[in-house]
């Protein structure tokens, strides 16, 4: 499956506990009726940069080597990612170049501007950023460290379920949003290790969903990324996916995707219902719950995993659009 071990996880959140916070497990009255067992929201939207990317991006500049350092970082980022790059690496005094493409809201390019980091905007999709990511690292030295299929990466993320099963002990489903895999990877080895009866179901959205077609394909695939309300889940796997394919295909009990409708809906709960102001990509999770894709069997825990929304769309989200 990959080379890494639960070991890798808990070594990883001693590296960064000085560099996150522990997010709130929340009781969810309004899903727990719902559903008519005990659901609960694991508000990884608290963490400090709003999203849980923070884990694996501090995990992975934590490693980094005094020459390493020296010559900064470079990633590409659908926004999210960029975020938490940017903001530990100004912690640990680390030059940090973040790759976005055309699709990326305008306010998580200017916090990552306001954290410090160089923005380069280029192409219509994760993939022209992502080779534009390639090109500065080699044309510059600095370390390349994409937003999941990385193993410090990973491993990052993993703290996240260690979290979970600390919080819940007896969880028996857990809701991961996923895109490339990096945060479902990690949380689900983290959790399987725990107690493999666990269940993970993998949510994403019908509209370029890549490591689903990938999945579908038994490889990596290239998927056309198109303009969603989940926007944080878009981009590819990478044709030469090294770790998240395998990993997800090991782990992943089941996989749903969920229309834009589905999506706003989830949006305007967390709003109305439990008082949080989510992203697209954050709501999945809630979004399948409210659809019934998910069997009543409890605890259930759902991933909320991040709220830096562009305003404006929320509004309009939380009118009935789904846009």
């Amino acid at each position: 499956m990959s080379g890494l071990q639960l070991n890798d996880v808990y070594q990883a959140r001693q590296r960064i506990a000085s560099l996150i916070r522990q997010t709130p497990m929340e009781y969810s009255p309004s899903l727990s009726r719902h559903m008519g067992v005990a659901v609960y929201l694991k508000l990884e939207s608290q963490q400090i940069t709003g999203s849980f990317k923070l884990r694996g991006a501090s995990n992975a500049v934590a490693q980094l080597t005094a020459e390493q350092r020296a010559r900064g970082v470079v990633a590409a980022s659908t926004g999210n990612h960029g975020r938490a790059l940017a903001y530990a690496a100004s912690q640990l005094q680390v030059k940090a170049t973040i790759c976005l493409s055309q699709l990326v809201p305008s306010n998580k390019v200017q916090a990552i501007r306001e954290l410090g980091a160089e923005v380069c905007i280029v192409g219509r999709s994760q993939d022209d950023a992502q080779r534009e990511a390639e090109r500065i690292a080699q044309e510059q030295g600095a370390t390349l460290l994409p937003p999941f299929d990385h193993p410090a990466i990973i491993a990052g993320q993993g703290t996240l379920g260690l979290e979970i099963i600390e919080q819940i002990p007896d969880v028996a489903q857990v809701l991961v949003p996923l895109s490339g895999g990096g945060l479902f990877s990690g949380v689900a080895l983290a959790l399987k290790a725990a107690n493999p009866n666990i269940r993970l179901h993998g949510i994403s959205m019908q509209r370029g969903a890549a490591m689903h077609a990938s999945l579908e394909a038994g490889q990596p695939v290239h998927v056309q990324e198109l303009p969603t309300l989940a926007d944080s889940l878009g981009g590819g796997i990478g044709l030469d996916n090294r770790f998240t394919f395998s990993m997800t295909r090991a782990l992943c009990d089941q996989l749903h995707l969920l229309d834009e409708a589905s999506l706003g809906n989830g949006v305007r709960h967390a709003y109305f219902e439990e008082r949080q102001v989510v992203e697209g990509a954050a709501a999945v999770g809630i979004s399948a719950l409210l659809d019934g894709l998910i069997e009543p069997r409890g605890p259930i825990v759902v991933v909320v995993g991040g709220r830096n929304v562009d305003l404006e769309q929320h509004q309009r989200v939380l009118a009935g659009a789904n846009q």
